[in-house]
């Protein structure tokens, strides 16, 4: 672990300051600065974060991180560093104020550190392509989920990552801008066909999972019933949809936006992309790796989720494009 930037926080009454280490997108703090954010003696912190991981709130590996120190001594020690996640997760269960106060700072923090990056990129894509005007458009759909909803920190990764991460993406907007984004390198030939109750029984599977409400995953109509079926919608024998990637993408499309079930919504819709790909052997890349990332998804979903109805063209064909065989 590097370090990348240092931001002074500093408590509303001004009791408290800690230098607060900013690394891939996320906020870091270590075991010492997390007993002096909270104000608790070290074995209670540590023992609540050895409850977050045991009790699989979070996973280790993914908030914990080393960094070489050099102490008083002149020693140099690797030290554990927990991010954004873990310090708002114990914040919860110790129930501080001041804990409060530093998550409401954190997240405006990313929200700025991810404009500030984005207005980098901007400029640096302003300067060596033309491509800068064709990003309007999604950046104006991130700008709403920005306005709209406060960031964790993967969201925060995964809308950057989004818009200036896939160069193939940044493509795929300028041939759009010129009206001339089409649909290639897609797959046709389909292993698997979804049913309605196939879909709901992953559902299912989620909820168990998830451990969710009773409102999670509760149909409120026959909407998400219409959405698997329009997915396979044909006329005079010929699909809407004929490939897997469109599939995939307008059922990741249907269920956002037709708000099917009183909880869950986005969550059932990225869960079901990924299945749906699964099922069709479309999910990995042939090297094994993932055709889109997981931060990469929920940004997507919160794009779609802010997007206006007129808007669905674009996000359709960007979902597609990303995880056809030609990115």
């Amino acid at each position: 672990m590097n370090q990348d930037q240092i931001i002074i926080y500093q408590a509303v009454d001004g009791s408290l300051t800690v230098d607060v280490m900013l690394e891939n997108d996320t906020l870091w703090l270590s075991l010492h600065q997390l007993t002096n954010l909270f104000e608790r003696d070290k074995s209670v912190i540590s023992r609540h974060l050895s409850n977050i991981f045991k009790e699989g709130e979070l996973v280790r590996d993914s908030v914990v991180a080393k960094n070489a120190t050099t102490a008083s001594d002149g020693k140099t020690y690797l030290v554990e560093y927990f991010n954004l996640d873990a310090v708002i997760s114990v914040g919860y269960r110790v129930n501080s104020k001041r804990g409060t106060q530093f998550r409401i700072w954190a997240n405006q923090i990313l929200k700025d550190y991810l404009i500030k990056g984005y207005t980098l990129n901007e400029r640096k894509l302003k300067e060596q392509s033309e491509q800068f005007n064709s990003l309007k458009q999604a950046v104006n759909l991130l700008g709403n989920v920005l306005k709209n909803k406060e960031l964790t920190s993967d969201e925060a990764t995964g809308l950057l990552k989004v818009v200036t991460d896939y160069s193939y993406a940044l493509e795929i907007l300028d041939k759009y801008d010129h009206q001339e984004l089409v649909l290639e390198g897609t797959d046709d030939h389909q292993l698997f066909v979804a049913t309605y109750e196939e879909a709901m029984q992953a559902i299912n599977d989620l909820k168990i999972v998830f451990g969710a409400s009773s409102l999670f995953a509760n149909e409120k109509d026959d909407s998400f019933k219409g959405s698997i079926g329009t997915i396979y919608q044909s006329f005079s024998g010929v699909e809407f949809y004929p490939t897997i990637e469109e599939k995939a993408a307008n059922l990741l499309y249907f269920v956002v936006k037709n708000h099917s079930f009183s909880d869950g919504n986005k969550r059932i819709a990225a869960y079901l992309f990924v299945w749906f790909l699964e099922k069709n052997r479309h999910l990995y890349r042939p090297n094994g790796s993932k055709r889109i990332e997981n931060n990469a998804l929920v940004a997507l979903t919160l794009m779609i989720a802010e997007s206006k109805p007129d808007e669905k063209d674009i996000m359709v064909k960007v979902v597609v494009n990303l995880i056809n065989a030609n990115n």
